[in-house]
């Protein structure tokens, strides 16, 4: 069947537009998102300078920096900062950088205010009122005129710099919380002198921040703000009032609104993972474009270039801030300017990478599905001097990675996969409500594969005959993993019990009422998809204290609320004994008890690695790697990241 390659017109997307005196080549912009890479010296380190300059290279009009602090009080090692004049020299690198690729850039000027811990500080923090963030939990101290008067003259003397270093604007960060917020709102701000009170009072402080910048930089350097246009708590900001604020602002001078949302008591918002609505903020963006004749911005799930154009399109913005996106593929607007959308690197919004490793882990930035993301100079793929024939046993995902950068490279590489179809276990992680995007990872990696020449071989598998009969040079393995059926419990062969791969993979039926053994992701999200097929009651028992511990804390809220909704049971502190034939016998930590008149069990204990082969061919081939499940089971990102770098090595 001939491909049909349909088109899609992005002539607002890519149409430029002018912030201030400011123009932009195009409508997509790169928002402010932490990477955990800046330097010790909160200088922007190597990595941060190659990080965006492949943005930029890659099209994309204006890039906003992560959070830049503007005092000493609010410094961590882990933020940019530009609250002093010997920074200016390295910010002036950051500004060629980018520069010479026709992009803009503005720091996010901030201070984050009560979200500021003395851990990371080394000074109390200071608010506009005394009172802690829900999620910090330590008390500030209430901001004196003279403290005040010191953070504007800082905010304006960072917008000095910034301007010195040849940035193109600023922008504060007047959102989630953060210092300018916390004035700006009636959640935290409770002053009752001239900053607090009414909507103009909450509002004095940014505009004598705006003040001060413009009378330090002049009317042709844009300063922008971004605002949280519902705080989502009550007694917080709400759209109502931030639509009153809106055209306040724009009159005071500001050269740009952008529209986000919530705050650290939501913080499940800041960044919405899968199966949240996509382009959730466009609406509230589109009201207050409606008040304003400044550009405006919008945020949050705007993931897919197509529903940027149309949030363009249809006048509900003027930019659109496509942050996770970028982070996966920088040369996302060049390739929509080019027709090249199924070559894009799609986001997921699985938040693995990017919120999972900068703030649970306190590692920097990655991506599922780009590992070269802030590595863009030293993992850029060279070609090989001697071509080598490769083999790649399993397509999964990492499998397809491997396959996808070897033949780049210009290896022969031959891939074979033992199914009907590539994608591998990642082909069940769509399966579960509100997972469907994962089934893009399937779609670009497989799309890719074939358009760098691999050759795939589906529904044969690998064996040391067939590699005595192929004589590759390389053998990747990549035959990922299996899920743990533990013969020492009693009964597990009963009839009642299937696999939750099995569940997924639509080769098991469950009925009514259905256990399912595991607490883990895998266990949880089986539930879920069980729940929304109408089985009347589910029960998931783990032996740990909780469920879904290796889900991201954020994204595990969502999640534990779909559970909820289909009233599913958790069974924590709680081993499965025994399997009878309609039901399991527990041990709990209160002694003993039983679990009848069920249909079906679901095991989702686990996975184990499968890999017969490495050892087989040990002798037959000179080189071979195991990657991702086949070495040890974990999850998608170790796989794809260890594909990327054997394509790299050979």
């Amino acid at each position: 069947m001939e491909d049909k390659k349909l088109v899609f017109k992005f002539e607002h997307l890519l149409s430029p537009i002018k912030i201030g005196t400011m123009e932009l080549r195009n409508r997509i912009v790169m928002p402010a998102m932490g990477s955990g890479h800046a330097s010790p010296d909160s200088n922007p380190s190597d990595a941060i300078i190659g990080y965006y300059e492949a943005r930029a290279k890659g099209g994309v009009g204006l890039i906003i920096t992560e959070i830049t602090i503007v005092h000493a009080s609010s410094k961590e090692p882990r933020f940019l900062a530009i609250d002093n004049d010997s920074l200016i020299p390295r910010w002036r690198e950051v500004a060629r950088a980018i520069h010479k690729h026709g992009g803009k850039i503005w720091p996010q000027l901030a201070h984050q205010g009560r979200q500021g811990p003395s851990a990371g500080t080394g000074q109390v923090p200071m608010a506009a009122s005394a009172i802690p963030c829900p999620m910090i939990k330590e008390m500030p101290r209430e901001m004196s005129g003279e403290d005040i008067e010191m953070i504007v003259e800082a905010f304006g003397e960072a917008a000095r710099r910034s301007r010195e270093a040849g940035l193109d604007g600023v922008e504060l960060h007047g959102a989630h919380g953060y210092l300018i917020c916390n004035f700006i709102s009636p959640f935290s701000n409770k002053r009752t002198d001239e900053y607090g009170g009414s909507i103009m009072g909450r509002l004095r402080f940014p505009l004598e921040i705006l003040e001060r910048i413009k009378a330090k930089c002049g009317n042709d350097f844009p300063v922008g703000i971004r605002l949280s246009c519902d705080e989502m708590v009550e007694g917080g900001l709400t759209p109502e009032e931030v639509e009153i604020m809106a055209p306040i602002l724009a009159e005071a001078g500001f050269d740009t609104l952008s529209i986000s949302r919530a705050g650290y008591p939501r913080f499940r918002w800041l960044i919405p993972p899968a199966g949240t609505p996509v382009g959730l903020l466009a609406a509230y963006s589109e009201r207050i474009k409606k008040l304003v004749k400044i550009p405006v911005m919008v945020a949050h799930r705007i993931q897919d270039p197509v529903v940027a154009e149309q949030i363009i399109a249809q006048g509900k913005a003027d930019l659109a801030c496509m942050g996770r996106a970028l982070i996966a593929d920088p040369d996302l607007p060049n390739k929509v300017a080019t027709g090249r959308l199924d070559d894009i690197v799609p986001c997921i919004a699985c938040n693995q990478g990017c919120l999972g490793r900068v703030l649970v882990e306190g590692l920097p930035i990655r991506c599922l599905l780009n590992p070269t993301t802030a590595h863009e100079k030293e993992m850029a793929l060279v070609p090989t001097q001697k071509p080598k024939k490769v083999l790649v046993a399993g397509g999964g995902i990492g499998g397809l990675e491997a396959a996808r950068v070897a033949a780049l490279r210009g290896h022969q590489v031959t891939l074979i996969e033992k199914t009907d179809k590539l994608g591998g276990q990642f082909n069940l992680a769509a399966i579960p409500p509100a997972k469907q995007e994962f089934a893009k990872a399937v779609q670009y990696l497989s799309t890719q594969v074939r358009k760098a020449s691999v050759k795939v071989e589906l529904g044969r598998e690998v064996t040391p005959e067939l590699v005595n009969e192929r004589r590759p040079d390389v053998v990747i393995v990549a035959t990922g993993s299996a899920p743990i059926v533990p013969a020492s419990i009693p009964g597990m062969g009963k009839p009642v019990v299937v696999t939750a791969h099995d569940v997924l993979a639509g080769k098991a039926v469950v009925g009514d009422k259905v256990i399912v053994i595991g607490g883990g992701d895998v266990g949880c999200e089986t539930a879920g998809y069980i729940g929304e097929r109408g089985a009347k009651e589910i029960t998931v028992v783990e032996m740990l204290g909780d469920v879904a511990m290796d889900v991201i804390p954020w994204t595990r809220e969502f999640l534990m609320e779909r559970l909820g909704r289909y009233r599913v049971k958790i069974r924590v502190d709680a081993k499965v004994k025994e399997i009878l034939d309609d039901g399991v016998v527990l041990s709990t930590n209160g002694g003993e008890e039983s679990i009848r008149g069920v249909d079906t069990i679901v095991l989702a204990m686990g996975a184990k690695s499968v890999d017969d082969l490495s050892n087989q061919i040990s002798d037959k081939v000179a080189e071979i790697y195991v990657i991702g499940d086949a070495l040890k089971p974990r999850q998608a990102i170790e796989a794809i990241a260890e594909g990327a770098e054997v394509g790299r090595r050979i």
